[in-house]
């Protein structure tokens, strides 16, 4: 598998309202795809019905059912396209049957007197400090086209019960300039939050995720080292609540994700 492929598969949609896809092989993640890569699809499909000059502000994506490698339809609705904001509707179809369904927004900036922007980068370790993910039987396939570097929190499944998670990640050999498809196969290449929590394997996976992007991305790469840090606020049931938020390497916040999550421990 190249690293390239992530670009390759998103090379692949058209303008076209509707159109079929072929899903790769080697970005699996139990049995579905890998998630960021499934919504980076999406939010490519959306991209031609937002409005010149418009940004994108916030995409929400609802993982309906297990998408799998080979063919599926993509299908675009643009549900409003007002004067400075644009709604657009994405879904994913296998099988006759809606596997992803995505809100995706874009806005244009406006004059506005309220302005806080200071998020700062917390204080840590730097990336040559963190831990790796040890590379054994069980880790997705999807990880071997990501480079991870844990600074807070403990590895998954090693029983750390911190309320926060992440370091560092890049694309482990992909050095093109960042776009919106590779943030998104960046943050949702973290695993959930809850896993450190846990001591032995157990399968997790994303219901629903809202990932927010305030400004512009920064003339960075994929292979720069992008900062993570993921906050538990609420798990139980089977189900947990996170927020996370990424910084670029000047200390730039670029993104906030918040997830619903699945474990079944």
């Amino acid at each position: 598998m190249g690293m390239e492929s992530f670009h390759q598969i998103l090379a692949q949609i058209s303008s076209a309202a509707e159109q079929s896809i072929e899903l790769p092989d080697g970005w699996g993640q139990g049995r579905a795809l890998f998630g960021g890569l499934t919504a980076a699809i999406a939010w490519q499909h959306a991209v031609a019905g937002a409005a010149k000059g418009q940004q994108l502000r916030a995409m929400t994506v609802s993982f309906v059912a297990p998408l799998l490698s080979g063919q599926a339809q993509l299908q675009r609705r643009v549900l409003r396209q007002g004067k400075n904001v644009t709604q657009i509707a994405v879904d994913i179809v296998q099988n006759d049957e809606v596997a992803l369904a995505a809100l995706v927004t874009y806005g244009s900036p406006r004059n506005s007197s309220v302005k806080i922007t200071e998020t700062p980068e917390p204080p840590g370790k730097l990336p040559e400090q963190g831990m790796p993910f040890p590379d054994v039987q069980g880790v997705p396939e999807f990880t071997r086209a990501f480079d991870y570097r844990v600074t807070v929190g403990g590895l998954p499944f090693s029983g750390v019960k911190s309320r926060e998670f992440g370091g560092y990640m890049r694309f482990s050999e992909l050095d093109e300039t960042i776009s919106t498809g590779s943030i998104l196969g960046l943050v949702d290449a973290w695993p959930p939050a809850l896993l450190p929590h846990l001591t032995e394997l157990a399968p997790a996976s994303s219901l629903t995720w809202t990932i927010e992007f305030p400004t512009h991305l920064p003339e960075c790469s994929t292979h720069d080292w992008w900062h993570y840090v993921a906050t538990i606020d609420y798990a139980a049931d089977g189900y947990g609540h996170t927020h996370a938020h990424i910084w670029d390497k000047a200390g730039k916040l670029v993104a906030i994700s918040r997830q619903t999550v699945t474990v079944f421990a």
